[in-house]
């Protein structure tokens, strides 16, 4: 291993950042001075960044174990936060781990040893159970969206990794949620609080739609036509009311996503990046959607259905508006339905009817080589515009990932670019190159 890079400086420079906000400050001052943080900060403000600089400065670079456990409620989280500790290129190994896999290839990617493990509770504790690896030198616990982790049943799970863990010696808890109660079982004394709840969503607008029936599918098409072509979410509660949303969408020509708990994993991570990288503008989700994954700044959520609880409510609305920029939630209020307090005195937005904002301009490709196979951006960049004759404006983003790589690429030139590059040569490898 090459000396690591600890200097923030540097990684900042890395991740394109160019300082940090007064948050991330001062949690990083009390994560170095006290040995028990609690962070409270809105979704979308940059904790993950804020625990990892002081932890990653304390690292031991001669240890050839585990140092720091990272405890999440969703796989999307676990592996948000593994991909942000590679582009900060320290040189530290992190790797995420996460029901809905097999367990075998946790085992494989962590028998060489990360120094940054991240996994959901499940998972983590049953690696620990079975002693996949050593417990010894994990001094650092982070229970990241602890009550998140709470409140879909992982209380056992966490109990148990807490007795797994003979030497921890600072704990870190994180969460968005105002007033939330901190477990006993995590055992903190005196810990420093960092709290910036009711910093972060002032420019936020709740406004409410009315609909002429109870059927809001026909005003839900009305609004996106009058939002135009901005990226949003639509929150529904279960997953039926999802596919009919939809089915909807689909018939009225409306791209979009999907995302949602019943979903396969990979069809979850493929529905993030596609609207990570603009092939989609839209996705419907449940509440899973509400925080934990990584999707860039939108301009607007739409309430399909409204969730039960203010704070959900207040989560859900947490993926607009995010670090003082404006934003806008929308409640679709059916005919006949009554809308519960947190609510209830939102004005009423008059919608504007116009057409349907044309489709995206790009499409998501498939390529099937990873970071394992040492295949970088600027390999496929290179490919698909010596090769594939592409323009450095018809390429978006790229996503690189273990064993495959996602690429956006502009939707009129998709066919010859296949056709031109498919099973060609990546590095060492010979790859299928698919639209997805």
């Amino acid at each position: 291993m090459t000396s690591p890079i600890k200097n923030q400086t540097n990684i900042l420079e890395k991740l394109n950042i160019e300082k940090l906000n007064v948050m991330q400050e001062e949690t990083r001052e009390a994560i170095i001075s006290n040995p028990e943080i609690v962070l409270l900060s809105p979704t979308g403000t940059g904790k993950t960044l804020a625990f990892l600089l002081p932890i990653i400065a304390e690292l031991d670079i001669n240890c050839p174990e585990v140092q720091v456990l990272i405890v999440v409620p969703s796989r999307e989280l676990a592996i948000q936060i593994e991909q942000v500790v590679r582009e900060m290129g320290t040189g530290y190994k992190a790797n995420a781990v996460y029901g809905g896999r097999a367990g075998s290839k946790d085992k494989t990617e962590i028998k060489h040893r990360p120094a940054i493990l991240i996994g959901t509770p499940g998972r983590i504790a049953d690696h620990l159970r079975r002693e996949n690896f050593s417990s010894e030198f994990i001094a650092t616990l982070v229970l990241d969206e602890f009550d998140k982790s709470l409140e879909i049943g992982f209380e056992v799970e966490m109990k148990e990794i807490l007795t797994l863990l003979p030497n921890v010696q600072k704990k870190i808890l994180t969460s968005a949620t105002q007033e939330v109660e901190i477990p006993k079982f995590v055992g903190l004394k005196n810990p420093a609080i960092i709290d910036y709840l009711d910093q972060g969503t002032s420019q936020l607008k709740v406004r409410t739609v009315l609909s002429t029936s109870p059927d809001k599918l026909e005003t839900l098409t009305e609004l996106l036509c009058h939002l135009g072509n901005q990226p949003g979410i639509i929150f529904c509660n279960f997953k039926d009311t999802i596919q009919e949303v939809s089915d909807f969408l689909n018939e009225n020509n409306i791209g979009h996503g999907c995302f949602y708990g019943g979903m396969e994993q990979k069809d979850r991570e493929r529905a993030l990046i596609k609207f990570r990288n603009g092939t989609h503008r839209l996705i419907v989700a449940t509440d899973l959607a509400a925080r934990g994954i990584d999707i860039p700044e939108i301009r607007f959520i739409i309430h399909y259905q409204l969730p039960q609880r203010a704070h959900e409510f207040t989560h859900r609305n947490g993926r607009t508006a995010r670090m003082f920029n404006d934003g806008t939630a929308y409640v679709l209020k059916g005919k006949n339905e009554s809308l519960p307090d947190f609510v209830a005195n939102a004005e009423i937005e008059e919608i504007q009817k116009t057409t349907i904002p044309p489709p995206s301009i790009w499409k998501t490709i498939y390529i099937s080589g990873g970071r394992k196979d040492k295949i970088s951006k600027g390999d496929i960049a290179g490919l698909f515009m010596k090769q594939g004759k592409l323009g450095g404006d018809q390429i978006g983003t790229i996503e690189i990932k273990t064993d495959c790589a996602f690429v956006a690429v502009q939707a009129s030139e998709v066919n010859r670019l296949i056709s031109l590059v498919d099973n060609s040569r990546l590095k060492s490898k010979k790859v299928r190159v698919t639209v997805i």
